[in-house]
């Protein structure tokens, strides 16, 4: 007896969704690909309020699924905009240690960028800094000249385009309310999977939850706020800190965006709302759920005082001005207008660490995508490659 078509049900039509539903589609010939989105169009959420760098690999773990995932995606994602013919500039990424406490952490930044594979990278002294980014602080450096940076709401709206192409649907206004099984419950209705991904993004530990999922890692919302530089000159390309593994996030960094301009920030904030853009966005049931959560209470206790700092550059200009001043000392108050803020969704293990690495969990017929932040988007593809894998058995 011939098998039925597969159908196959995608939760989420940001970057990520899109993708998994386009590869799903070109690897199952006579399945039926339905994506459900609960908002009126896509990529409306973390896809159209990103940096838009391409990431070269140089921070993640050697071997983590981070690491292989950002390495291939970017080849894919490189080739894909060649071809739909997106822009994509390697303007180059250049990580600056402002004084010599920051030397053993960038000698370790230099370890992994190579056992990553990331290509050109060259280690920099303070007068080398300067022809790479000549307004730039700092006494020594690593550079990666293949970083890139792109359009990825674009590239989110072309990966529908070729979900339709390939005779699937893209449901909107669907939010997703039930799922038991392969049956799942919307605001449009009620549809019936073979076997459904769930790629949710801010939402993404509700839906998984809905599907017979654990309540843990939750997702936190942190908003990041940014500033566009008005004296663009200032900064050439991609400026970035040495990270600092003793504090979760990376700190205020400069990004030049595709269709011109170069923004600043972002710093990290409690956001009220899953989808809080806005300081006065405050959504009840979201605030109560994040104070509530184990998670987020360990780290708090652990990292209160840089919690305070990132929200006086919050509410103080000159404070973020100062801030990024550390990197660009030219930099004035005066050169940066506002622009809009974007949400981080962050999952946060038990003991208040930051999930790191792309964690998924598989609940019979259904994939969930629970944590994937920075380099989800320049991973988009690797991991629709790796996700329909999973799928497929």
């Amino acid at each position: 007896m011939p098998v039925p078509p597969q159908r196959i049900g995608v939760v989420g039509a940001g970057i990520l969704g899109l993708a998994v539903a386009r590869r799903l589609a070109q690897i199952e010939p006579g399945a039926t690909v339905t994506v459900l989105e609960k908002e009126d169009a896509v990529a409306l959420h973390q896809t159209g309020r990103n940096s838009g760098v391409v990431h070269a690999g140089i921070y993640y773990a050697p071997g983590s699924l981070k690491a292989t995932l950002c390495r291939r995606g970017g080849e894919l994602l490189r080739a894909y905009c060649a071809e739909k013919a997106i822009p994509l500039v390697e303007c180059g990424k250049l990580v600056v240690a402002l004084d010599a406490s920051e030397l053993d952490r960038l000698g370790e930044l230099e370890r992994r960028a190579r056992a990553n594979g990331v290509p050109g990278l060259r280690r920099l002294g303070g007068d080398e800094l300067h022809e790479v980014e000549p307004h730039a602080s700092g006494i020594a450096g690593l550079h990666s000249p293949t970083t890139a940076i792109t359009d990825y709401r674009a590239i989110a709206n072309a990966f529908a385009d070729d979900v339709r192409d390939a005779g699937g649907e893209i449901v909107l206004g669907a939010e997703v309310t039930q799922i038991r099984g392969g049956r799942v419950g919307t605001s449009r209705g009620e549809f019936e999977f073979d076997r459904l991904v769930i790629c949710a993004g801010l939402q993404s530990d509700r839906v998984a939850r809905l599907a017979g999922d654990e309540r843990d890692p939750p997702i936190v919302p942190f908003r990041g706020e940014y500033y566009r530089l008005q004296r663009e000159d200032l900064v050439r390309g991609l400026l970035y800190p040495v990270p600092d593994p003793a504090y979760p996030f990376l700190g205020i960094h400069f990004t030049r965006r595709v269709g011109g301009g170069v923004d600043v920030g972002p710093n990290a904030v409690l956001a009220f709302a899953r989808e809080g853009y806005r300081r006065r966005d405050v959504r009840a049931r979201d605030l109560a759920e994040t104070l509530a959560s184990r998670g987020f209470r360990a780290l708090v206790r652990r990292h209160w005082r840089m919690g305070m700092h990132e929200l006086r550059g919050s509410l103080s200009k000159r404070t973020f001005a100062a801030e990024a001043r550390r990197y660009v000392p030219d930099l004035r108050a005066e050169d940066l207008v506002p622009v809009p803020a974007g949400v981080r969704a962050q999952a946060l293990d038990r003991d208040g660490s930051l999930v790191d690495d792309f964690r998924i969990s598989t609940l019979g017929p259904v994939v969930a995508l629970r944590n994937a932040p920075s380099p989800g988007a320049t991973s988009c593809l690797a991991i629709a490659e790796h996700v329909a894998e999973i799928v497929r058995g």
